[in-house]
């Protein structure tokens, strides 16, 4: 079974998308079509919408699921007459929470993922910057500054993991690479220990390890199963003796890693 899914917004479309796309995830044995339509805030883009919403209609012979994220109540009302089963979440939303608030809702597009908040889009702005410029333990110098410094072997995820805590949480977080001088140390790198407090380890399994490391550098040590057995068990006997907090991330999604680790290491979001 195949189905026509469509994400209607007035704005970036970004919500529409991630409500939508969660319930979708529920329905594994249909197959989505799946269309974004950002942006769409006049009569003119609300009557263009519909019609592409009928004509995948007609060709489907089925009706299209619609996620609908549009404040204007015009356009919604406009919407609605579409030959798609509409899904609209704020008139689903709205309504109970100004009951229990006691006030009206605003109803003005884009504050999720505009620049409505100028305080909170700076604070995501400079966590992103802070994670480019910390990235691969190039400098230490502003880990000072830093809200989580993530530790682990290359290729576990910590890049990754420090941008997608910039953009979404706002957190300033630095990443440090741990390799084969560290291991022979045996010790905590000395760079590290006045942020002890502030560390956080990835680890993954060696076969996955071996599997992305390859995409790299086949055919190299640095990519060999017995070089990313040897790391894997070297780093997690040192976070263990050093007391650093640390997971594995194999099973995981990057958002998944993200929360959890927001979640162990007791950090607070800044936006």
């Amino acid at each position: 079974m195949i189905r026509s899914v469509f994400f209607v917004s007035d704005g970036t479309g970004i919500t529409a998308e991630t409500l939508g796309h969660t319930l979708l995830t529920q329905f594994e044995q249909v197959s989505f079509q799946q269309m974004s339509l950002p942006f769409v805030n006049t009569d003119d883009k609300v009557e263009w919408a519909v019609q592409r919403i009928n004509r995948a209609a007609e060709s489907d012979g089925v009706k299209p699921l619609v996620f609908s994220t549009l404040i204007d109540s015009q356009l919604r009302t406009h919407l609605v007459k579409c030959n798609g089963v509409v899904f609209d979440f704020f008139e689903t939303f709205t309504g109970a929470m100004e009951k229990e608030l006691g006030v009206t809702a605003q109803r003005v597009a884009g504050r999720s993922h505009g620049m409505g908040n100028v305080r909170a889009y700076s604070e995501r702005i400079d966590a992103l910057h802070y994670a480019i410029q910390n990235d691969d333990g190039a400098t230490t110098r502003d880990y000072p500054m830093a809200d989580v410094v993530v530790m682990g072997v290359s290729r576990a995820g910590k890049t990754p993991t420090c941008m997608y805590l910039a953009l979404t949480y706002g957190v300033r977080a630095a990443n440090y690479p741990l390799a084969d001088d560290d291991f022979e140390r045996g010790s905590l790198p000395a760079v590290l220990e006045p942020y002890r407090h502030k560390l956080f380890g990835l680890t993954v399994d060696p076969e996955r390890l071996h599997q992305i490391r390859k995409e790299r550098r086949r055919d190299s040590r640095y990519a060999s199963m017995e070089q990313c057995l040897m790391e894997v068990r070297a780093v997690e006997r040192l976070f263990k003796r050093e007391r650093i907090p640390f997971f594995n991330i194999t099973q995981r999604s990057i958002e998944e890693i993200s929360a959890q680790l927001m979640q162990q290491a007791g950090l607070t979001r800044r936006i």
